[in-house]
């Protein structure tokens, strides 16, 4: 349908619908990060919030709805040993609301393929009347190779198509190429593994990246104790404000909660003062 311009140049436009930070309603977007850092468990908290419970990652209050969560790599007992954690961060009346409206279905072992029509279909009706629909991961919806960027664009443009039929928003789960998690870029839109259509054809990029030595010397975190916090931000957003990047702690059953750290003050650098010597021993 043609947009009306004069309407658009004199009617003042509608509010803009975010689903999650800076991400917009009805658009495709990516979780990326190294496997294992704990992105799994940070979209089912995420998801969590919009079915209509607490904020646990105090990341702001985001507009309520039903969600549909497909993890594909993880078995049944993992994702019942995450949810187990969430629960214990619940009261019975906040478990009963997101029970009733996140739906999780494992499809590990179904191996689909969103580029097949039969699998189109079934995803894009799994979206309707969904506000969020997540894909963990992408790996484990296509065949294509993730390097080939005619491919990708397909693959986005799948998802695009059931965002734009149903007005879900889609997210997928994808992992940080060997080169980010080696140097610790994470945090930048060239983390994405595979082609760049990844980044550039989608509205949204948010990233989970571990904490590198030197920002554990940046804040006051032992060696030991490094491990357990992550960095979550957003690295691309065509829409609104920045958003503010943010540490994670992991606790049992590896929930996320935020951190309280505090940056490190360190002495400034000694500086040397040549001193001019005269006689034999100038040098």
């Amino acid at each position: 349908m043609a947009i009306d311009l004069i309407a658009a140049f004199t009617e003042p436009p509608p509010p803009v619908d975010y689903v999650l930070p800076n991400m917009v309603a009805g658009t495709v977007g990516a979780l990326v990060s190294p496997g294992g850092a704990g992105k799994s468990m940070l979209i089912l908290q995420l998801s969590a919030q919009i079915a209509g419970g607490p904020d646990l990652l105090e990341v702001g209050e985001l507009p309520t709805g039903p969600v549909i969560y497909l993890p594909a790599e993880d078995p049944p007992a993992a994702i019942h040993h995450r949810l187990h954690a969430l629960g214990a961060q619940l009261t019975p009346a906040q478990r009963q609301v997101v029970a009733d409206h996140l739906l999780i279905e494992p499809l590990i072992g179904k191996c689909p393929n969103i580029m097949a029509f039969d699998w189109f279909d079934g995803l894009k009706r799994a979206a309707e009347g969904r506000r969020l629909m997540i894909l963990d991961t992408l790996r484990r919806f296509h065949i294509e190779d993730e390097n080939a960027s005619g491919p990708m664009a397909q693959v986005i443009g799948r998802m695009e198509a059931i965002a734009a039929d149903t007005g879900c928003s889609i997210v997928f789960l994808h992992h940080s190429n060997k080169g980010a998690a080696m140097m610790g870029t994470g945090d930048q839109q060239q983390a994405s593994r595979g082609s760049s259509v990844l980044v550039d054809n989608i509205r949204w990029q948010s990233y989970l990246s571990g904490m590198t030595q030197a920002e554990a010397n940046e804040w006051g975190v032992n060696g030991g104790q490094r491990g357990y916090f992550v960095r979550y931000g957003v690295s691309k957003a065509n829409y609104g404000a920045p958003f503010q990047e943010r540490w994670f702690r992991r606790h049992e059953g590896g929930i996320l909660k935020p951190a309280v750290l505090e940056r490190q003050k360190h002495p400034a650098p000694t500086k040397l003062k040549a001193v001019a010597r005269g006689g034999d021993d100038d040098w």
